[in-house]
């Protein structure tokens, strides 16, 4: 049994691979004082280039459950997301309102998927 672990910290691994399938600790965006579409915008970006770095797209996620601050924010935060995700590569997707780490963040994602062999 192969588990390769990128990024680690004492704390986390930023992604965790292990039988061609990668797991994505959550992505948050790279500016927390933007706005909910903003945000929505760089952490999904942050998730392309975390796929890309283990050989995987958006068009591979299996998965991805979305925490959002505050379900007000609800629709802008899909219409960023139904922008981003390839049509006919839906994944499964779970969104939930929660508590974020930092007060100013508004969205947060965690995602499994798939690599290419």
């Amino acid at each position: 049994m192969s588990i390769t672990r990128l990024e680690t910290s004492a704390r986390m691994s930023r992604v965790v691979v292990h039988n061609n399938t990668a797991y994505l600790c959550g992505q948050v965006a790279e500016d927390r004082t933007a706005g909910i579409e903003d945000q929505t915008r760089t952490m999904l970006a942050k998730v392309d280039a975390l796929l890309e770095s283990v050989n995987s797209s958006r068009e591979q996620i299996l998965s991805a459950t979305i925490y959002i601050k505050d379900m007000s924010h609800f629709a802008a935060m899909n219409s960023v997301w139904d922008n981003w995700v390839p049509s006919g590569f839906a994944p499964a997707r779970a969104c939930v309102q929660a508590s974020m780490a930092s007060p100013e963040l508004l969205v947060e994602i965690s995602v499994v998927a798939a690599i290419t062999e």
